[in-house]
């Protein structure tokens, strides 16, 4: 298959992407490049990033603010799924890539490209979510993946962009590569690298350590309606703001942190920090308010559904169609997880304090009392017992098991 001819290149300014435009250009004969960077929330001025672009060669240079649909389309859903992926990690960085890989897609189609392309390297879960995502939506896409096949050190990186005009950088690079966006920050590389040296307090934006978190605890009250959070402490919040608001009560109390080891879809190991003060705090509520409104078998099923949905979109898989019908069981059981959870953040730690769902508890206090208002059938569970161990006693009666 040939290379492209007109290219949306997925931009973020730094070193690899910037190189990829001449790259694209000068190696493989590509005509047009069109640069997209996404607002995401990190903060950054993109301003200077699209200009960046057109100094490197880009025809245009594109920026999209994407935090509403960040946090609407595909933050919300996670915390529906409790998605923890290995059981920890809350796909802060994974749920960024297919949302640009739609918009790269989006773009291709406005302005007539016949591919896109993304900077990423081989070693890394990024090329695999671009990649899947983009030949799910758009598979007669040609995707070009230039710093996957060119071969180059950093170093050599920085040279060939200079030989096209590209400054190296000039401030003191930092050891560590950090990716960021409204629902968190992920950290690796430099001395992290060895899995016995702890993360050095520079590493961490986010979240006060424990040391300097307020010594007084704080009592916060989240709201959900339909397994969405809508409200904390009485105050309705759009949901971009809601994020905000999150991430700044917990990461004033040092709440939101974690240092893993994660399994990569390529088969390496890799020690990653991340910072996910607010989607933390929320899928915890959110699974606190579950446990209160959904029936044992529904939480059972739900649970295992989670994993599989977190793994497939750790994986690339956002726009598969195990992942679709999976978001159609989540959504149904979603109706009645409406309620209140109240926490108290403290030092690092978030503990649950309280919980109450005026239409949908099924905590029912005269069936769980043993004071006066007890309405249970005590004798019914001679009966019940009788039943629920035949089949033990009849296997006991077969096999002689005695003592």
């Amino acid at each position: 298959m040939g290379r492209a001819k007109k290219v949306v290149l997925a931009y973020s300014g730094g070193v690899d992407t910037s190189v990829c435009i001449p790259y694209l250009a000068k190696e493989w004969g590509v005509q047009e490049i069109i640069t997209f960077a996404a607002d995401l929330g990190q903060g950054d001025e993109l301003e200077p990033i699209r200009k960046k672009a057109l100094q490197a060669g880009a025809s245009q240079s594109l920026v999209g603010n994407l935090v509403e649909p960040f946090i609407n389309e595909f933050a919300f859903p996670s915390i529906r799924a409790n998605a923890l992926y290995q059981g920890r990690y809350p796909l802060s960085t994974a749920l960024a890539r297919p949302l640009i890989a739609r918009e790269l897609v989006k773009i291709a189609r406005e302005v007539g490209a016949d591919g896109v392309a993304h900077g990423c390297t081989g070693k890394g879960n990024d090329q695999i979510r671009f990649d899947v995502a983009i030949a799910s939506l758009a598979p007669d896409l040609k995707v070009l993946t230039p710093a996957r096949e060119w071969g180059m050190s950093r170093e050599e990186t920085i040279a060939y962009g200079e030989r096209y005009g590209m400054p190296a950088p000039v401030s003191k690079k930092s050891p560590y590569s950090i990716d960021l966006n409204l629902l968190g920050r992920s950290i690796e590389a430099g001395s992290l690298e060895d899995p016995m040296i702890p993360p050095p307090e520079e590493v961490f934006a986010m979240t006060s350590s424990i040391e300097n978190a307020p010594s007084e605890g704080q009592e916060i009250e989240i709201a959900f309606e339909e397994g969405k959070p809508v409200a904390i402490n009485g105050r309705s919040l759009d949901p971009v703001k809601l994020i905000q608001t999150a991430n700044e009560l917990a990461g004033k109390h040092g709440f939101g942190r974690l240092d893993i080891i994660e399994d990569r879809v390529v088969g390496i190991k890799s020690r990653e920090i991340y910072e996910t003060p607010g989607l933390s705090l929320l899928i915890l509520a959110h699974q606190e308010l579950e446990s209160l409104t959904l029936s044992a078998d529904v939480l059972r099923t739900k649970f295992q559904l989670e994993r599989q949905w977190s793994d497939l979109v750790y994986q690339g898989f956002w726009f598969g169609p195990l992942k679709n019908a999976i978001d159609g069981f989540i959504d149904r059981t979603q109706v009645h997880v409406n309620g209140l959870v109240k926490l108290k953040l403290q030092k690092g730690n978030a503990k649950i304090i309280g919980r109450s769902s005026s239409n949908n508890s099924l905590y029912i206090p005269n069936m769980a009392t043993y004071g006066k208002d007890d309405k249970f059938e005590h004798k019914s569970a001679e009966g019940f017992i009788y039943i629920w161990g035949l089949p033990n006693r009849l296997w006991a009666s077969i096999t002689n098991n005695k003592i």
